[in-house]
């Protein structure tokens, strides 16, 4: 026979583990229905640069785009300042709810991760988690049409008969542009020399006019010169041809693997948002993108629509992060 007081520790003891049950179900059940009710008041948008520029008017087609495939109001807020890490360290910092996101210039924040780590007031990797990538800007390698250079290869053997007296310009010193050209001298052992601009617009008035020689230049800031002829376009730095450039061959094509290089955009929410919400957001994007208007609307403003689910869009940051702190450490490069 049992007796009465172990009756009761044995009723004590199952009554616990139901509530050690129900402890540990809750919060993956309050995940689920938060993102059954997802959203229920407006998004915020956080757009890190000032209105007009390119990440700003990507963002606002991204918002528009989100907001009817999600069902509820998307509201774009600008927070520029400090290359994009004034927004980035907002959107960092709040309630991670999912209605507070931030649409980034991934590959800009993947560099200043690591160029200025020390710096910025938050780590990408720990403070933020990828929602969805939804494109990609592509970049191309031009020089003064002055110069006797029409391949990539002719411009390794230009740079090694000059050393040191052949200059690229780059939008600055943390900017893909720059970054990109970093790589490639890694790649083929040249030295070219940086010169660091404000902005794309007089880094490209510079090289048009013979100040500078070189540049790798997002494809929508360098085509209108490129097909006025005040530019040579040597490769694009994607993996396959692109449309807007399509007799242009890639750095693949000449012989010079891993020289692919984008300017990645994607939409981050902070770390700690309950992964439904953030399969949530990714859906509503990538269904929103996936279709051809929204593709046409991208392309208009340079941007190649290609949605990547929540694991993919993880790997992406990751690699865009490892990548360019590799190039740093190997160039010894700093923020100047």
């Amino acid at each position: 026979m049992i007796c009465k007081h172990a009756a009761r520790k044995r009723v004590h003891f199952v009554a616990a583990s139901f509530i050690a049950v129900a402890a540990f179900a809750l919060p993956g059940q309050a995940s689920a229905q938060a993102a059954d009710n997802y959203p229920s008041k407006p998004i915020r948008l956080i757009i890190p640069y000032p209105p007009g520029g390119a990440t700003d008017v990507i963002g606002r087609i991204v918002g528009q785009r989100l907001s009817e495939a999600i069902g509820g109001q998307v509201v774009i807020e600008n927070r520029g300042g400090a290359g994009g890490n004034i927004g980035a360290a907002e959107v960092a910092r709040a309630q991670p709810d999912g209605y507070t996101l931030l649409m980034g210039a991934l590959t800009s924040h993947s560099v200043m991760a690591t160029l200025e780590k020390d710096s910025i007031a938050y780590d990408l990797r720990k403070d933020l988690v990828p929602a969805g990538v939804v494109g990609f800007v592509p970049l191309v390698a031009v020089v003064n049409p002055k110069l006797p250079i029409k391949s990539l290869a002719e411009l390794v053997t230009y740079a090694k008969a000059n050393p040191g007296k052949l200059n690229f310009a780059s939008s600055g010193a943390g900017a893909p542009q720059r970054m990109a050209m970093e790589l490639f001298k890694q790649i083929a052992g040249v030295n070219i020399v940086h010169v660091a601009y404000r902005g794309s617009g007089p880094a490209m008035t510079d090289l048009v006019g013979g100040q500078v020689e070189t540049m790798t230049e997002t494809v929508p800031a360098a085509i209108s010169f490129i097909k006025s002829g005040q530019l040579r376009p040597l490769a694009v730095l994607t993996p396959q041809r692109i449309s807007m450039l399509p007799d242009i061959p890639t750095a693949e094509e000449q012989g010079f693997s891993g020289f692919n290089v984008s300017s990645l955009f994607g939409v981050m929410a902070p770390a700690g948002t309950p992964a439904p919400i953030v399969a949530k957001i990714n859906k509503a994007l990538t269904t929103a993108l996936a279709k051809d208007d929204a593709k046409a609307q991208m392309l208009q403003q340079g941007v190649y629509a290609d949605p990547l689910d929540v694991d993919a869009s993880k790997a992406r940051l990751n690699a865009e992060i490892e990548q360019w702190a590799k190039v740093i450490r190997e160039g010894g490069i700093t923020a100047k």
